[in-house]
């Protein structure tokens, strides 16, 4: 007989017999107090952080190639090309790049480093080959670009990031293993001096968000790998002086600093008018956009519109809507390469996580503060999501970093090797063994 006194209640039982366990208090209840329990306790399962950076990238890879298309149809008619040519290239560059990430992905710590010193040398190399007449071309005034035959072209700067990340992870690593980075001769030498190499190779073609984008790595890494805040300040402030000499000799940057958030094309030449149709393509959007295709901007009036000013034209064409679910998933993938990298306890794959999410965060970051007005426009890509192959290609084998390091962590492992092809097998084995023990049972216990 069940039980009538008030306030009591019989268990609830499992189908296999046995007590459910009692919910934690702090999980049971609604509210926000409820929900962010449940938020962090899904947070700290083993793959969030590897299904993260595999789901936001691909994500913004995808959405980036649907923008490409919408924002770069007209451009394409007005060289009299086909609407889908830039597509395409975008495309073909996407499916390497994806093989790129399942390769990066899959490759062990010993061979990513193992990389490092050929991708830096290669660079270097093509770096150098940029500066020689007759090789090297110009495009919107920065000579930085190789041609591969016909429309295909290459920019080394971009693998030259992805180099130095590899070999300042790879250097700091080894000296840390030998107790070398309590000094700060040695965190700073030979690491200053070849990103400085770099940047000289990068400024001669008059790339300067490239360059900005390459420091920002640098102090990544020294900041993964514990800089004290003094010698930290140091750098900054010399890296920081370079900068402002830099622009301030140049009367383009100069241009581009006093464009920061005008809304007005300005008088002749109409030295705003990229900044100021940014800002009127983000204004029309609203919240939910104009629909898919139906920009006004990309006809002309916003230059780079498939380019370093796509989140203009996602902005206008999406919404709001739009534009914070992109700046959304960029948080996201940030968020889970900081928890690879203060997580692991492999020093390489700590500062390489560290100088990739340095990377891709803080072009994100450029990128879409310059549309936003909030910052001057340097002329950079928006990760994965901008046209253009050379960008695409190194920054989808980061990702693939990340997803490898992801896949390091020993809980992973662990989680990741239950979901081997073995493991069905054993689960079905399982499922018929239960089955087997429900009919034994008499009719009256089921």
């Amino acid at each position: 007989m069940p039980s009538k006194i008030a306030g009591t209640r019989r268990p609830s039982a499992r189908p296999g017999g046995g007590r459910v366990p009692a919910t934690p208090r702090g999980a049971r209840g609604g509210g926000v107090r409820g929900l962010y329990t449940r938020a962090q306790r899904a947070w700290d399962r083993p793959l969030t952080a590897y299904y993260v950076i595999i789901g936001a990238g691909l994500l913004i890879t995808t959405l980036g190639l649907v923008m490409v298309y919408s924002a770069s149809m007209i451009t394409a008619l007005r060289y009299e090309l086909v609407p889908s040519y830039f597509f395409r290239k975008q495309f073909f560059a996407a499916l390497l790049g994806t093989g790129l990430l399942l390769v990066a992905s899959r490759m062990p710590v010993k061979l990513h480093r193992a990389l490092a010193y050929p991708i830096l040398v290669g660079a270097v190399f093509l770096m150098v080959l940029v500066q020689i007449p007759g090789i090297g071309h110009s495009v919107g005034g920065n000579q930085n670009w190789i041609s591969l035959g016909g429309p295909f072209m290459l920019q080394p700067s971009e693998f030259g990031k992805l180099g130095l990340i590899l070999w300042g992870a790879d250097l700091l690593a080894r000296k840390q293993d030998t107790k070398l980075l309590a000094q700060w001769k040695h965190m700073l030498v030979p690491l200053v001096p070849g990103a400085f190499m770099l940047l000289g190779l990068i400024m001669l073609g008059g790339d300067m968000g490239t360059a900005i984008i390459l420091t920002a790595i640098l102090f990544g890494l020294l900041w993964t790998a514990g800089a004290p805040t003094r010698l930290f300040v140091g750098v900054l402030v010399v890296a920081t002086t370079i900068g402002v000499l830099l622009i301030k000799t140049n009367a383009n940057r100069m241009r581009r600093f006093q464009c920061i958030g005008a809304t007005d094309p300005g008088g002749e030449g109409a030295p705003c008018l990229q900044a100021a149709h940014g800002i009127y393509a983000l204004a029309s959007g609203g919240w939910f956009g104009s629909g898919l295709g139906a920009s006004v901007e990309k006809w002309g009036q916003l230059p780079e519109a498939h380019t370093d000013f796509i989140f203009a034209v996602t902005g206008e064409e999406l919404g709001l809507a739009g534009t914070l679910s992109v700046v959304a998933l960029f948080a996201a993938l940030g968020y889970a390469g900081i928890r690879v990298a203060g997580r692991t306890e492999d020093p390489f794959v700590r500062f390489a996580a560290g100088g990739v999410t340095t990377w891709i965060t803080a072009q994100a970051v450029i990128n879409i503060g310059a549309v936003l007005g909030l910052l001057p426009i340097a002329g950079v890509p928006l990760p994965l999501f901008s046209y253009g192959g050379s960008a695409l290609l190194p920054t989808m084998f980061a990702v693939g970093l990340l997803i490898a390091f992801a896949r390091q962590e020993p809980a992973a492992k662990a989680a990741l090797a239950m979901r081997r092809p073995g493991w069905g097998k054993r689960a079905g084995v399982r499922w018929k063994s239960m089955r087997r023990r429900v009919k034994k049972r008499p009719s009256g216990e089921r």
